[in-house]
Formats: C-alpha cells, sequence, structure tokens
C-alpha cells in the first residue's frame, strides 16, 4: 500500500502541476515520520561480506543519521551465513542487513528462509523511479524476484593477466586461445574453488561459448598450477614462473601493475564480459531487531546520495545511471551498448554443478 501511495504521489505530480507542492508536501511528511521512528530505534546492525566490508558504508549513513548508532560487522561472507542462522536456532535477532556479494545471500540465507522481501521498504520516490536505474529496472539475484537486490552492476570480464617478458596480449584472442599447446605447464590460476571466486567460476561454467567443456579441457589438460591464495599466482606471474595466470585477483594484481612489475592484462576477448554485482547486493533478514532503521537505511543506501558514497568508496558501478560515473574503476565500468552475460541471472547463479565438475577435474589431476 505504501509503494502504491507515493507511486500514486508521484503520478499526481505530473499530470496535475497544481497538486505537486501538496504531494511534494505529502512525502516530506511521511518522510519525516520514517526519520521519527528510526532515530527513536536508535540502532541498526549491518554484517558487511568480502568487498563491501571495505567500504565503511556504515560510517557514511552513521554521519547522515548521527542519531542512530550503527553496528557494522565486518568478515568473509561466508561466514556470515552459517553465523545468522545460528544466532536464530538460538533465538538471538540481532541483524538488520547483510550486505556484500551475492554468494551468501544466495546460497546460505536464501535457502534457510531467513530473508524478507525488499520491495516494501522502499519508499524513496527517487528509489522507486525506475526511470532512474539500468535498462528501467530493479534487479534481483534470487529466483522469486524479492529478497537479495543488486544495487551494482559491473561490467568486466575475466581478466587473463600475463607476463609481459614472455606473453604479447596479440596471442589472445578468446578463451579457446588458452588451450594452445604452448601454454601447457605455463598457467598459474588462483583456485577456483575458494570463495570469491565465483565470477570467473559461473562465466566458464554458463557461458553458452565456453561451459563445461572449456573447463574440463583447461584445468584437466593444461597442467595448471592451482594457487589457494590470491597474492601467489601474482608473485610467480611475475617473476617468470609462468606465463599466463586466470583467473588472478583483480585487486593484487592492479597492485603489481601499480609497482612496475612485468604484469598485462588483456580485458577484450571474443566471448564479451559478465556483469557482476560484485559486493553489491542487500538482504534484509527476516525479524529484524530494527525495522524502521533499517527502512531508513535501504531508501539513504539506493538514493542518489547513498550510491555515490558506495561507488566513491568501492570503486564499483552503480545501477543507478542518474549519478557521475568517474569513481568507477576502469575493470567494473560498464560500456553502453557492450553485450554482457548476466552472470547474477538466478538461471546462471547455482555454484554446485560447476565446483561439482571442478572437484571431478581436480581428483583426476591430483590438486
Amino acid at each position: 500500500m505504501r509503494n502504491s501511495f507515493f507511486a500514486l504521489l508521484l503520478a499526481v505530480s505530473v499530470m496535475c502541476p497544481g497538486r505537486a507542492a501538496w504531494a511534494q508536501t505529502s512525502w516530506r511528511i511521511e518522510w519525516e515520520k520514517i526519520v521519527a521512528a528510526a532515530e527513536k530505534e536508535g540502532q541498526l546492525v549491518i554484517y558487511l561480506g568480502g568487498a563491501a566490508s571495505q567500504t565503511k558504508i556504515e560510517e557514511a549513513f552513521q554521519s547522515a543519521y548521527p542519531k542512530i548508532k550503527v553496528t557494522g560487522v565486518t568478515g568473509r561472507g561466508s561466514q556470515f551465513g552459517p553465523k545468522i542462522i545460528a544466532e536464530r536456532r538460538a533465538e538471538k535477532y540481532l541483524v538488520d542487513f547483510f550486505l556484500g556479494g551475492k554468494g551468501t545471500a544466495q546460497a546460505t540465507l536464501y535457502p534457510a528462509n531467513v530473508l524478507a522481501p525488499i520491495q516494501p521498504l522502499l519508499v524513496l520516490p527517487e528509489v522507486l523511479d525506475k526511470s532512474k536505474w539500468w535498462q528501467g529496472k530493479h534487479r534481483y539475484v534470487d529466483a522469486e524476484g524479492k529478497y537479495i537486490f543488486a544495487f551494482v552492476g559491473n561490467g568486466s570480464i575475466v581478466e587473463l593477466r600475463y607476463n609481459t617478458n614472455l606473453v604479447s596480449p596479440q596471442e589472445f584472442t578468446t578463451y579457446w586461445d588458452l588451450l594452445n599447446p604452448k601454454w601447457k605447464g605455463k598457467i598459474v590460476a588462483t583456485d577456483p574453488r575458494m570463495n570469491g571466486m565465483d565470477t570467473p567460476v559461473l562465466f566458464f561454467y554458463y557461458h553458452p561459448k565456453l561451459g563445461p567443456e572449456f573447463m574440463r579441457r583447461l584445468y584437466g589438460e593444461m597442467d595448471v598450477t592451482i594457487a589457494r591464495d590470491y597474492r601467489q599466482p601474482i608473485d610467480w606471474l611475475a617473476a617468470g614462473k609462468f606465463a599466463v595466470c586466470i583467473p588472478c585477483n583483480t585487486r593484487e594484481s592492479e597492485k603489481a601493475i601499480k609497482q612496475g612489475l612485468p604484469l598485462g592484462e588483456t580485458l577484450e576477448l571474443k566471448e564479451g564480459g559478465t556483469l557482476s554485482a560484485g559486493g553489491g547486493t542487500i538482504s534484509f533478514i527476516d525479524k529484524a531487531p530494527h525495522p524502521n532503521a533499517a527502512k531508513l537505511f535501504v531508501n539513504w543506501l539506493l538514493s542518489r546520495e547513498g550510491q555515490i558514497e558506495f561507488q566513491k568508496r568501492d570503486g564499483s558501478d552503480s545501477f543507478r545511471i542518474d549519478i557521475p560515473k568517474h569513481m568507477v574503476s576502469r575493470e567494473n565500468r560498464r560500456i553502453e551498448g557492450a553485450d554482457y552475460f548476466e552472470g547474477d541471472d538466478p538461471r546462471f547463479s547455482d555454484r554446485r554443478p560447476a565446483d561439482k565438475l571442478l572437484n571431478e577435474i581436480f581428483v583426476k589431476t591430483g590438486k
């Protein structure tokens, strides 16, 4: 009912300019009630996983609304799924939101039925106005399209990193070029089974031009060396122990390139790129202890102000299109008109078949 009410106000203000002032006044009165109720609660608890944990976005909200004490608990996303479920089994309802990558929310929180719908919380006209969002829609990454809201849409490819002393970038125009016999034994990879490797795993497995066959041949035939941390492959690549790294951690790779190490990256291959939420999804926890502060926060986060703050702090590309994009990092920026593989589409978001395949491959290869 509340969303319908605000939609009606917007329509009235457009079709009946004489009533615009009334609509604006009514909206402000309703918003002030939400702010007052949130400040009366005075608290908000957010679990921030993965890349989102580094943004300190909760501090920006605290600055905007200093009467609300925000507790931001940071860590790996994979830690928070079991934590929330354990809390609820003990009948402890401590957290309002999980903010971070889609993996934890989709694989753990959503199947456990601990999430509540996001849509009823959205009341700000500028948030509800889908013309402010890429392709004119809100995006959810759960199968029902209700619980896991994606506000980031990074346009990226699975970067192929290489040693510039050993590889010419012209040698790679497609991922299938990695299967050239000359690269056998010369490829290193961050273990794709690790947390944080969702984008390359899902891209390879579900892409219609790659798929399981490509993964079997790459990891099963090319004698790929697997590293189980993010930094080691970059060190080996820079030292010339290997010629190519895929996948490699983006942040570690960028650091090494800035240090002047002999590393290059191929950002355009025939198979295109992936549209990914990165660390930019939000999930509302059922029976949240601070529902009014939660409503205030999610509207602020998805507002123009909140999304500018998140972009600035994370370097990601918000799905909001009415905000400046100069703070978006080069590797995350969407290109208008590009053909992106929808990596967060629920049809392509289940890692389990891909992980099963990877385990089968690595058992056979002893990795």
